[in-house]
């Protein structure tokens, strides 16, 4: 890789990771450039899946100091359900049809936008509590998704946001936050699993990793200061870009 290469690179990932806190998805961004410079791609997963550890850190770290993350009593219950469903994924990766799964999160990107558009309050204004069948349901698809986040990623933070917004009744702000937190979780288990089978760059990682970390603090004080509405615009108009993209791939 060349010096040019290296620093477009690191671009790429800062935008991503500024941006990402919000919207989720770096990795249908990341992974593909760096594929694009000839960086295997069992390589180019692991490598991302260890610089998202930099990420998600980074992204919680501003979240610490308020009272966000102290009013959900159901963080623990989230976070095991994330590890389970990350090591599955990540004992499953050879078993589930890699091919199928841009298309499985477009069906989801697009319905979580049908979702979102009948539910305009949804994410923007304090809801009520859930009741006991939808957060059974965003539980259920919290592990399901962690099942997914733990071998790949790509649209894994966009469509946990959008679960916990529809069947947990979280703010877009909420939803931002806690994404960050279960994402150390799921990074974490995929890259442990990478590392012993040598797959991780770690030079590369390295500079990467401390790249997003300092981007996602970026984002997260910006996500801090923005309305929840806005949050909702910036989220919605990703969903739309995300969902078209990978339908056209997988065509």
């Amino acid at each position: 890789m060349t010096l040019f290469q290296l620093f477009f690179l690191v671009f790429i990932f800062l935008v991503t990771s500024i941006i990402g806190v919000v919207t989720g998805s770096n990795s249908l961004i990341t992974v593909p450039v760096m594929l694009e410079f000839g960086i295997s791609p069992p390589d180019a997963i692991a490598t991302n899946m260890f610089a998202l550890i930099f990420m998600s850190i980074g992204g919680t770290i501003p979240f610490l100091k308020g009272d966000i993350l102290k009013q959900r009593q159901d963080i623990p219950l989230l976070s095991i359900l994330t590890v389970i469903g990350s090591i599955l994924g990540a004992l499953l990766v050879l078993i589930i049809p890699a091919e199928t799964m841009p298309l499985l999160i477009s069906v989801f990107m697009i319905a979580v936008l049908i979702f979102s558009i009948i539910n305009k309050n949804k994410g923007v204004e304090k809801q009520e509590k859930s009741s006991p069948l939808m957060e059974k349901i965003g539980y259920f698809l919290t592990f399901l998704l962690g099942v997914y986040g733990g071998f790949f990623s790509g649209g894994y933070v966009t469509t946990l946001t959008a679960t916990f917004i529809g069947c947990l009744n979280m703010t877009f702000v909420e939803a931002v936050a806690i994404t960050k937190v279960l994402n150390i979780f799921s990074s974490l288990i995929a890259t442990a699993i990478f590392m012993s089978q040598g797959l991780v760059d770690y030079q590369l990682g390295i500079i990467l990793g401390i790249t997003m970390f300092f981007g996602a603090i970026l984002g997260a004080k910006w996500a801090l200061k923005m309305s929840n509405l806005w949050l909702r615009r910036i989220f919605m108009i990703t969903v739309i870009i995300l969902a078209i993209r990978n339908i056209i791939g997988w065509f």
